[in-house]
């Protein structure tokens, strides 16, 4: 649809593609108004026939857990979570094991800025400064955003199959070394036009790579690496960091690259390469793996303080004394 207008003079040229988006909200309502609420809530609540009614429709008839166990685990949990004197209040996200955790969901989200999206998230000025025509960088933009989709519905069935950490660590690692191919063509082979192009043709890479790991996997580590009596609240401070950093990266982008200004052009992907280095060696020593975890075993290894690179190798029986629920596998 962008494309059709892209070339329009017309008021049409920017209404219809505007007009079109007020499509979306109404699907997403009926989904939402039909959304059943969470399990997790009720039984906080005592109301145990919802949080069961709640679990039926959540789950598939060929679960293999009923949902009285469910509920079972569910307030067994809780308990964990209330020996740990785990709180409920912002303050609390701050405190003992859950600062930890809140280190963890924060920079989790804020590394989706920091490993370069400002420049491969919205590349069209980018790619007119790395000169391409505004006609082809448009073009190199939306045949990124297409592989950006195939890399979202790719990555679902790639978390189920390598985890949380590899996907993130491995993904980090990737988007580091497609900047930094991208600013040493920008720097050895100057502006001309199959430089351009091959920097055109590295930053739809880094959009495959981005949405194949860092872009989804991040929400499902946000959700959880938090504590569940905090959940709400933690996931509002990581994406406050998120937001945060945002800020930061979409002020600073267009004054880099800009001939105006720092005319960086190409060599700009130096600059997001080395933040997403740092972040890189974060996830790779503090992230942790949450594949095939409850929230029950997550709860017990963070109290334990496990070493983020040691959660996948661990065993963790919930009904043991304190103190020997994790052994080594």
């Amino acid at each position: 649809m962008l494309q059709a207008f892209a070339e329009g003079t017309d008021e049409r040229a920017y209404r219809i593609p505007f007009a079109i988006q007020w499509i979306f909200p109404l699907p997403i309502f009926a989904i939402i108004w039909f959304c059943p609420e969470s399990p997790w809530w009720l039984v906080r609540k005592g109301r145990m026939d919802e949080a069961r009614q709640a679990i039926r429709n959540l789950t598939s008839k060929n679960s293999p857990a009923t949902a009285d166990e469910t509920i079972a685990l569910i307030q067994h949990t809780i308990r964990i979570e209330e020996e740990s004197e785990t709180g409920t209040s912002y303050l609390d996200c701050f405190k003992g094991v859950d600062l930890r955790r809140t280190e963890i969901i924060c920079m989790t989200f804020a590394a989706q800025v920091w490993c370069g999206s400002p420049l491969g998230g919205a590349p069209v000025y980018f790619f007119v400064n790395a000169g391409l025509s505004p006609s082809n960088a448009f073009k190199f933009n939306v045949g990124g955003l297409g592989l950006a989709s195939i890399g979202t519905i790719a990555s679902w069935a790639l978390l189920s199959r390598f985890g949380r950490r590899t996907l993130y660590v491995y993904g980090l690692g990737l988007l580091a070394a497609t900047l930094l191919t991208t600013g040493a063509v920008a720097a050895g082979a100057g502006t001309g036009s199959t430089s351009s192009y091959i920097q055109a043709a590295f930053v739809v890479l880094w959009l495959l790579c981005y949405y194949l790991t860092v872009g989804p996997v991040c929400y499902a580590i946000i959700s959880e690496m938090s504590a569940v009596r905090l959940r709400n609240k933690s996931v509002c401070i990581s994406r406050i960091a998120y937001y945060l950093s945002q800020i930061v990266g979409n002020v600073i982008q267009p004054y880099m690259i800009n001939p105006n200004a720092g005319n960086w052009q190409g060599k700009t992907a130096f600059f997001w390469a080395g933040t997403c280095l740092v972040f890189f060696l974060w996830a790779f020593f503090r992230l942790p793996e949450s594949k095939d975890r409850s929230y029950e075993q997550l709860d017990i290894l963070f109290n334990e303080h496990v070493g983020a690179r040691q959660f996948a190798k661990m065993n963790v029986d919930a009904y043991a004394p304190r103190g020997e629920r994790v052994k080594v596998a």
